[in-house]
């Protein structure tokens, strides 16, 4: 029995409004870098398909900076920690761990010779610090600013030079090492979010959120102009990318453009139009050999096209909060190419997925809604929705357009997306539902522990006064594809499966978990399934043979599974709450 992971399908970046977001990008200019809760995403940026995700953070990570000799990478998180970890092996190896400071660390950035290393942010005591990266010590002192630092760089040429940003609306210069305070710059009348060198080292650029961009002499610290005369946006400037040859760079804005300057005349070349909704906002972005990227509000990262600045060449789009839910839908050829439905879809959480006969994708959510869309039109509609009185917790299907919703305190059976029948006296709280392939019953598990059988008759279901035990209160439950077996997965680590046929007999109990088990799923092959658990592992059970397991550990490191789909019986796909989606190939 064996495994492999075959795909990642990375969360998007992980954004706040009026906050800025750092990317980072490795100096070979192959990949780059972005954060998301705690884990930090390295994908590949000319096939950013291909990704690669760290999660040994114990806390939300805000940024990540490639050393310039690319062998490593420092991330820092809000409690103001430094991990430096390898980037050669895929186990990212942790090489050194620093705290700095207590608090958000905000901009981290090397020296070009990968000894030195920079971090500021909202501590407590200090908003900054320089140390060695291999001992810690400090060489020099970030002093001379009053509030928060937002973002700092260093000279990648010597004689080295330093340079901060603040919410006190100043810049600093620092020289050294060690680093020593020169002066500050009051040329702003807002936050100063983004301070960045010229790669070359002969010019630094600051910008804040007044909408202005100031360029300085990169040895002197000399003020020498503004970009675009007055201001260079008109709304707040969030990030400054500089192109490699020194000769221009991009700036990302709240008013929803990324524009392009020619530094030498202080004029702007092209400006990218991004959209006219908030979610448009331009917070990060990063200039990669012949890239430009940047990321909007909604977490999109884009590839800007010069020669057609309103429509870039690709966009990014993906999952950036905890995924709860996962299913699939037959459809030869996958790439990684996805899309959002269009239209007003739920609006709070989404619990359950579930593709009907019809081609529907069946969810049930938060906002007290079941709702139809069809998985080819990929379009929410209003008429598609049924409004329930409670909140619906689960959902399923079987032939004959019927679908079970197991709501707070109730069962519904819906059939054609219209509810024709309701049980609400119930003596147990509702958890999880399954119909039968067949349609003919349906199988309801409670917090009692128990899963209780009804027939369906017509447009009602009959409580057959038949009930099995679970060994604890069930969590989720399924019928295998052929409708032979049920299993229920409980809150005590246990699968347990019942044979339909010989009148719900158990089949086999299923024990590896070492916490509650939260989902299921059949493989088409109808011989295995899959269960995951609170203890972040995946196991892939033989129906047959409860000793004959597969275990897929830290399947999604520190996080644990949330959903389990099949693609074929050697294709399994876990999503999880790190807003990541993996693909797995499994061999029996």
């Amino acid at each position: 029995l064996m495994y492999q992971l075959k795909h990642v399908f990375a969360s998007l970046p992980q954004m706040e409004r009026g906050v800025a977001k750092v990317l980072g990008g490795d100096p070979k200019g192959n990949n780059f870098l972005y954060t998301n809760g705690k884990s930090v995403i390295i994908r590949n940026i000319d096939n950013p398909a291909i990704a690669d995700i760290y999660t040994e953070h114990p806390h939300q990570v805000t940024v990540a900076k490639y050393a310039p000799s690319g062998f490593y990478i420092a991330s820092g998180d809000v409690s103001g920690k430094i991990r430096i970890w390898d980037t050669t092996q895929k186990e990212h190896l942790l090489k050194y761990e620093y705290q700095p400071f207590g608090g958000k660390i905000k901009d981290i950035a090397w020296t070009e010779d990968s000894k030195r290393i920079a971090c500021v942010g909202e501590g407590r005591e200090k908003f900054g610090a320089v140390f060695l990266w291999d001992t810690g010590s400090s060489v020099g002192e970030i002093s001379g600013h009053s509030k928060i630092i937002n973002s700092v760089d260093i000279k990648q040429t010597r004689p080295y030079r330093l340079i901060t940003g603040s919410d006190d609306n100043c810049g600093a210069f620092f020289e050294g090492p060690p680093f020593k305070f020169k002066f500050s710059s009051t040329d702003h009348s807002r936050f100063v979010n983004c301070v960045r060198f010229s790669p070359d080292g002969n010019r630094f650029c600051t910008a804040g959120a007044d909408g202005q961009i100031f360029l300085y002499d990169g040895k002197t610290g000399e003020k020498l102009g503004a970009l675009g005369g007055a201001k260079a946006h008109e709304g707040g400037v969030y990030a400054v990318s500089w192109s490699p040859d020194s000769s221009q760079l991009i700036s990302a804005s709240g008013d929803k453009t990324v524009k392009l300057w020619d530094v030498g005349t202080s004029m702007a070349l092209t400006t990218f139009n991004m959209g006219a909704d908030v979610m448009d906002q331009q917070l990060g972005c990063l200039w990669q050999k012949d890239h430009l990227l940047s990321i909007s509000l909604s977490g999109y990262i884009n590839y800007l096209d010069k020669s057609n600045p309103d429509r870039p060449l690709r966009t990014i789009k993906g999952h950036s909060k905890s995924i709860q839910s996962l299913t699939v839908h037959k459809n030869k050829g996958r790439t990684g190419e996805n899309n959002c439905f269009s239209g007003k879809g739920h609006s709070n959480l989404v619990t359950k997925m579930v593709v009907d006969e019809a081609d529907q994708l069946v969810t049930c959510s938060m906002d007290d809604t079941v709702r139809f869309t069809s998985v080819t039109k990929k379009e929410y509609s209003a008429s598609n929705l049924v409004k329930m009185d409670v909140q619906p917790k689960h959902v399923s299907v079987a032939t004959g357009g019927l679908t079970l919703a197991v709501c707070i305190g109730q069962v519904v059976l819906l059939k054609d997306q219209k509810k024709v029948f309701m049980l609400d006296s119930l003596d147990y709280e509702p958890e999880a539902g399954a119909i039968h392939p067949g349609g003919s019953t349906a199988a309801v598990g409670g917090a009692d522990g128990k899963v209780h059988l009804y027939s369906v008759q017509g447009n009602t279901l009959k409580d057959e006064g038949k009930s099995m035990e679970a060994k604890g209160p069930v969590t989720d439950m399924a019928y295998s594809k052929d409708g032979a077996y049920l299993a229920v997965t409980d809150e005590k680590k246990v699968v347990t499966v019942f044979t339909v046929a010989d009148d719900y007999a158990v089949k086999n109990d299923f024990y590896g978990h070492h916490a509650k088990v939260v989902t299921l799923a059949w493989s088409p092959d109808n011989e295995h399934f899959a269960s995951g658990g609170m203890d972040m592992m995946v196991y892939v059970w033989t129906v047959n043979d409860a000793d004959k397991r597969l275990k897929i550990p830290d399947a999604h490191r520190l996080h644990h599974v949330s959903g389990l789909a099949w693609i074929d019986e050697h294709t399994l796909v876990t999503t999880s709450h790190d807003a990541s989606i993996k693909q797995w190939t499994l061999k029996f």
